[in-house]
C-alpha cells in the first residue's frame, strides 16, 4: 500500500487459540508460518569462548564462539516458564543489544533510536546514523538495494498482543567475534503491550531462511554464506537451574555438554527446524497419536517456554499421564517422551510437570492448533531443551538436520 512515498508491507501473524497461562506472552509467526509461540527472553552477559572440547576442527579460534545465557524465571506461578538472554552487537562501532536467540523466527528485530514510543525508550535503541557500515534498504525483496527516489518499504509485524512497525537496514552484525553484514528490521513503532514490560531489546531469529523476510535477513545464513564459521552449525544448552550456565555456541558444538552421542534427524519441512516424530511414548510404549498413521511434525524452538501439542493430542494424553493437581501421585507418574528416528527421547515427571507448591502440579504442555497444510504441529520447547542438547546443522549442499543428545548437567 503506497503511503506518502513509502510502501507498507503488513505481516499479520495469525493467532491460533491457546490456553495461555499467567506470566507467558503469546506471539505467532508470519502468515505463511502460522503458529502460537511464547516469547522467549534471555539475559545478557559478555561473550566468551569456553575452554571445552568442541566437535569440529581442533583449533579453537576465529569462527567458533560461545555466548553464555543467563536464566531468569518469567513467572511466579510456573517454574518452567523461564527466560534466557544473550548479547549481540550491530553496527560500526558496535552497539550492543540483549536478544532472544529464537529458532522459531527468522529475522533480527531491534528498536530504532527513531522510535519515540515508551517501550523503545526503556530499551537500548539502534542508531544507524552512528554506524559507519549501515546501509538503508528499500525493500525486503531487494535486500542489497539502497533506498532511492522510489521510497522504501515499511513492515508491520502483528504479534498476538501487540505490533511492531519497522524499516530495513543492512549493517554489521556480530555474535561474539563472528560477524557478517546482515539485513535488520529496525522498529520505529512498538505497542506498549507486551514490549513495555519485557526485559529484552530484540529478537534474533535463528530459523532456516524460509521464515525470514529474505535470506539476507537470516543471521545464521549470512554467517554461513560469509564463511565466518568453523562449521556451519550452532548448538544450544539450557541449564537446569539459575546456578547452571546456559549457552549457545556458533561454529561447532561442545561435547562437554553432552551425556551421550548425537542422534541426527533431517529437517522435514524447511522454515522451522522441523523434524518428523514417529509417535509419543508413555513409559516406553507408543501411543499411536500421530494422525493418519503418518509421522507427526515437530518444531524445535528455543523461543517457546513450554512443550506444545494439538488440543486433540493433549486431550488423549491427559488421562494417560494422569497428573494429579495436588501432586499426590507425582512419585508414581510415568516417563513421557517422543519416538524420533530410532531413539526414544524421554522426559521424567520433574521435566514435564510444572510442580509449584502454591499452585500444585500441571503439565508443562500448552495447546497449539495449527491447521493443515502447516499443521498439526508439535513444539519441543524449553522443558525438552533442558533435557537434550541440540545442534542445528545448515549442511550446505544437503538437507539441514538437527542433532539431539542427552544434556550433561
Amino acid at each position: 500500500l503506497a503511503q506518502g512515498g513509502q510502501h507498507r508491507t503488513v505481516i499479520a501473524l495469525t493467532v491460533v487459540p491457546a490456553a495461555l497461562e499467567a506470566g507467558s506472552s503469546c506471539r505467532s509467526c508470519q502468515e505463511d508460518h502460522s503458529v502460537v509461540m511464547y516469547l522467549k527472553v534471555a539475559a545478557a552477559v559478555a561473550p566468551l569462548v569456553l575452554g571445552a572440547t568442541f566437535m569440529g576442527r581442533e583449533d579453537v579460534g576465529d569462527g567458533l564462539v560461545t555466548i553464555p545465557l543467563e536464566r531468569h524465571s518469567a513467572s511466579d506461578r510456573h517454574k518452567m516458564v523461564s527466560e534466557y538472554y544473550g548479547r549481540v552487537t550491530v553496527g560500526t562501532p558496535p552497539q550492543e543489544f540483549t536478544v532472544i536467540f529464537d529458532t522459531g523466527s527468522g529475522n533480527l528485530l531491534i528498536p530504532s533510536k527513531k522510535c519515540t514510543d515508551e517501550p523503545c525508550k526503556s530499551h537500548h535503541t539502534y542508531d544507524d546514523t552512528a554506524s559507519q557500515t549501515a546501509v538503508q534498504i528499500a525493500a525486503a525483496d531487494s535486500p542489497d538495494t539502497p533506498v532511492g527516489n522510489d521510497g522504501r518499504d515499511e513492515v508491520t509485524i502483528t504479534f498476538g498482543t501487540g505490533t511492531v512497525t519497522g524499516l530495513y537496514v543492512k549493517d554489521n552484525v556480530c555474535i561474539g567475534t563472528v560477524c557478517a553484514m546482515t539485513d535488520v528490521v529496525k522498529a520505529i513503532e512498538e505497542s506498549d503491550d507486551p514490549f513495555s514490560v519485557v526485559p529484552f531489546d530484540g529478537i534474533l531469529g535463528l530459523s532456516l531462511p524460509e521464515m525470514s523476510e529474505a535470506p539476507a535477513f537470516n543471521v545464521f545464513h549470512t554467517f554461513v554464506q560469509s564463511k565466518v564459521l568453523k562449521n556451519d552449525v550452532f548448538a544450544v544448552f539450557f541449564g537446569e537451574g539459575d546456578s547452571e550456565q546456559s549457552s549457545i555456541t556458533f561454529g561447532g558444538h561442545d561435547e562437554s555438554k553432552m551425556g551421550g552421542p548425537l542422534t541426527w534427524v533431517d529437517v522435514s519441512v524447511p522454515g522451522y527446524w522441523q523434524v518428523a516424530m514417529e509417535d509419543i511414548v508413555v513409559n516406553g510404549k507408543q501411543q499411536h497419536l500421530c494422525p493418519g498413521g503418518k509421522a507427526c511434525q515437530v518444531a524445535v524452538d528455543t523461543g517457546t517456554s513450554l512443550l506444545a501439542a494439538p488440543s486433540e493430542t493433549i486431550a488423549a494424553l491427559t488421562p494417560v499421564l494422569n497428573v494429579s493437581q495436588d501432586c499426590s501421585n507425582f512419585d508414581s507418574l510415568p516417563t513421557f517422551g517422543f519416538q524420533v528416528g530410532d531413539q526414544q527421547l524421554n522426559l521424567q515427571p520433574s521435566e514435564y510437570v510444572d510442580k509449584y507448591s502454591s499452585f500444585g502440579c500441571k503439565l508443562a504442555l500448552m495447546t497449539l492448533d495449527v491447521p493443515p497444510p502447516k499443521g498439526p504441529l508439535f513444539v519441543f520447547g524449553d522443558p525438552f531443551l533442558r533435557k537434550f542438547y541440540t545442534v542445528y546443522d545448515k549442511n550446505p549442499g544437503g538437507t539441514p538436520r538437527v542433532g539431539f543428545a542427552l544434556a550433561r548437567h
